[in-house]
């Protein structure tokens, strides 16, 4: 299995940029997919952004693409969210999540990824 471990998070004002970074350990980490989700509060996790274990294919939320990018380094065991053009909307607790399935394709169902950071908050303010 894996540990994730998210940093990065903080207050911000709106316009302003933030870059996420989730660690991880134990496993392989060019063996996982991964992820990373959002929750604001009396709101449902939802999917931000996704990349393939090589870091070749991305997937975005349609609404963030273009402000958010997603990228990992495999020889430094970390995935990255780079957020920028920030917005109060943008405020929620960032969570990455690992994916040990080989499924390359999409998946932003929260219940598709086995292991789970504890999440880092981001506060936008307007």
């Amino acid at each position: 299995q894996v540990q994730l471990v998210e940093s990065g998070g903080g207050l911000v004002q709106a316009g302003g940029s933030l870059r996420l970074s989730c660690a991880a350990s134990g496993r392989t980490f060019s063996s996982y997919a991964m992820g990373w989700f959002r929750q604001a509060p009396v709101k449902e996790r939802e999917f931000v952004a996704r990349i393939s274990r090589s870091g070749g294919i991305v997937y975005y939320a349609d609404s963030l693409k273009g402000r958010f990018t997603i990228s990992r380094v495999n020889a430094k065991n970390t995935v990255y969210l780079q957020m920028n053009s920030l917005k109060p909307e943008d405020t929620a607790v960032y969570y990455c999540a690992a994916d040990e399935s080989r499924y390359s394709g999409r998946r932003d169902d929260s219940r598709e990824y086995d292991y789970w950071g504890q999440g880092t908050q981001v506060t936008v303010s307007s």
